[in-house]
């Protein structure tokens, strides 16, 4: 780069530094400080627009870089790096030393430059974001519910299969409002749960204090201010995404993804493919594809790598609900990894199909191919019967082998 530019940015200060040419092939270097305020950060882009920058580097602190950011992308290349990737190297450390070393990088080519999506992409990406951290909030606040009625010795919780459904509600609503009787409460109940009445007048003896009913007054209205956050976000998340229309409902074909999910996967990836060459710099990019640290012939650790860690989630959550689905590919290689890896390593697994897919979905515009539920024992014919065999060899059985007709059984076990 002719004309760098590189910020050390922090939360009161910006440190900016530009190296530009001079003659007889030498460079010449310029250091400023300057704070972030929005009066401020005006200056530093008249400062960089005077001396001719073209690109600029700044490390990804926080959320620091992003009003730098805002005011710097229109009119400026910028370039978000991740610190780890730009140490400083041994001796001094300041300010004017990162900017400078930054810089340097710079302007040898040697930074490798972070996805930033677009500015409809970034606010999309904030609700979503944002919607996640309260749907967390609320289920904290509901374990707090589940916490208080244990207190109190009313057993709903181990009739009723949600606490804060329609009957739930409606109990712990008439119990607020002073009624204790468990024969009045139990007449609540509706649908299905009117069949176990006799079990929930036993489970809701039990002594509801005012105390008790003070603070699970207060967790209701919580409950039921997040829930009116969490819609008003969705509705907002949906407006949004409308662009994106297709690309959501495309990738809800995958087993497993849901709405939220689709969602989640557009914000966080742009939802342009071209990004990413491959499919694996996408799984790498999320931080659900295994490590890669081998040395001497001998891999020393298979620990995945730091990715997206909202997108990773949402993934992890899909292929939970994936792995319940049934006669599906993405289920048989859950149970399949589930037995020799354990539950969690499996989860990673079938999130790196799940993302491997949507890359291939999103890219061509292809719809979700399902291999069956038996993809690995048509696969392997060979493989499987050897593991049926020694499995019935376990058991004690003698297991002789027949070629498959009409008439006889592939297997004649004794």
């Amino acid at each position: 780069m002719e004309r760098p530019a590189a910020l050390d940015v922090h939360n009161e200060s910006v440190m900016a530094c530009v190296r530009t040419p001079v003659q007889n092939g030498r460079r010449e270097q310029f250091v400023e400080e300057f704070k972030t305020t929005a009066r401020g950060l005006l200056a530093l882009h008249d400062w960089l627009g005077a001396h001719q920058v073209t690109q600029v580097a700044m490390e990804a602190t926080g959320t620091y870089w992003k009003p730098v950011w805002a005011v710097l992308e229109d009119d400026f290349q910028c370039v978000l790096v991740n610190a780890r990737d730009v140490k400083q190297v041994p001796g001094r450390k300041t300010d004017v030393k990162d900017a400078e070393w930054l810089c340097q990088l710079l302007e040898a080519g040697l930074l490798k430059a972070c996805l930033v999506p677009p500015k409809p992409i970034r606010t999309l990406r904030n609700l979503t974001r944002y919607r996640k951290s309260l749907i967390r909030d609320r289920q904290r606040e509901a374990n707090r519910l589940h916490k208080v009625m244990q207190e109190t010795g009313i057993k709903l919780d181990t009739v009723a299969s949600k606490l804060l459904g329609k009957s739930g509600r409606s109990m712990l609503d008439a119990l607020l409002s002073g009624t204790t009787d468990p024969k009045v409460l139990a007449d609540l109940a509706q649908g299905r749960l009117r069949a176990k009445i006799p079990a929930l007048q036993e489970a809701l003896e039990g002594s509801f204090t005012p105390e008790h009913a003070l603070v699970v007054r207060q967790i209701l209205a919580h409950l039921d201010f997040l829930d009116g956050s969490i819609a008003t976000l969705s509705e907002q998340i949906e407006e949004r995404i409308r662009p994106f229309a297709s690309a959501v409902e495309l990738l809800q074909t995958i087993p497993g993804v849901g709405q939220v999910t689709a969602e989640v996967i557009i914000a966080e990836t742009g939802g342009d493919m071209s990004a990413f060459p491959t499919a694996k710099h996408l799984v790498s990019w999320a931080g659900v594809c295994p490590g890669n640290d081998k040395s001497a012939g001998k891999r020393r650790s298979g620990k995945t790598t730091k990715g997206s860690k909202w997108l990773r989630g949402a993934l992890i959550e899909a292929s939970k609900s994936a792995a319940r689905t049934k006669n599906t590919y993405l289920s048989s290689q859950y149970a399949r990894l589930r037995v020799r890896r354990g539950g969690n390593k499996a989860s990673v697994a079938v999130a790196n199909s799940i993302l491997t897919a949507a890359w291939h979905m999103l890219s061509t515009g292809e719809l979700y191919h399902d291999l069956g539920g038996d993809y690995f024992a048509r696969r392997d014919p060979e493989r499987t019967t050897r593991r049926l065999v020694a499995q019935l060899e376990k058991l004690g059985h003698l297991v002789t082998l027949q070629t498959a007709t009409s008439t006889t059984p592939d297997v004649v076990a004794a």
